[in-house]
């Protein structure tokens, strides 16, 4: 969300001749990274909701929706706008259904939109809303032409089974602490977050960038 950001490349040494001695010195440059989006037509920006699945734990459309407004807060520029979060799933189907197809509808790509979203594939069903300019056009024209940050969220719970080196404590008869290396066969229960944020004009409803990202622990 920067428009300009510096990396400062440390440790470049410079060979300088001072007369007949020749020494090193450390010359610290600055260059400026090449922004993905340009923010720049923006004063504000509306993190309207995401497509988001993958388990009832977590409700990822809200909390991925609290996060960023409280990151942007903070560290952007352009003010944050307070709405309503939106369930967009809920918003493609209601499409669908106005379009005359049904709950089960087939969305512009042909595809049913999914009861449950529980994977990657689940989601290209909703592809096609993200292209509806006249959608989030309209949304744009309602909150004074923002940048509009949406798109999809997969929060998955997952399984692991292997071995897992931990530290043993031993204590001898002397009193003494010993701690040893041991290999143990354990179940290892993680999460999996994939994001896919697009960034849209709310002046003219186009998608600007898109970017996936994916994250275990």
């Amino acid at each position: 969300m920067t428009v300009r950001a510096a990396a400062t490349l440390s440790s470049l040494a410079a060979a300088l001749l001072l007369g007949a001695c020749a020494s090193s010195l450390e010359i610290p440059l600055e260059t400026p990274i090449q922004p993905k989006l340009d923010t720049t037509p923006f004063q504000r920006v509306l993190v309207v909701g995401f497509v988001a699945g993958g388990s009832e734990e977590v409700d990822a459309n809200q909390e991925t929706v609290r996060l960023l407004r409280s990151q942007l807060r903070t560290k952007a520029s352009m003010k944050v706008i307070e709405a309503d979060v939106v369930p967009l799933a809920d918003v493609a189907a209601e499409q669908a259904r106005a379009a005359g197809g049904g709950a089960e509808a087939a969305g512009a790509a042909g595809q049913e939109f999914p009861k449950e979203i529980k994977d990657e594939r689940d989601l290209e069903a909703y592809n096609s809303l993200f292209a509806r300019t006249e959608y989030w056009k309209k949304i744009g024209e309602e909150f004074e032409g923002p940048l509009i940050v949406t798109g999809t969220v997969l929060f998955t719970p997952t399984a692991q089974s292997g071995f897992v080196q931990r530290e043993r404590e031993t204590i001898d008869e002397f009193g003494r602490r010993t701690v040893s290396p041991v290999r143990t066969y354990m179940e290892r229960k993680g999460y999996i977050l994939r994001p896919k944020f697009i960034f849209i004009d709310g002046r003219t409803g186009t998608t600007l960038y898109s970017e996936s990202f994916r994250e275990e622990i």
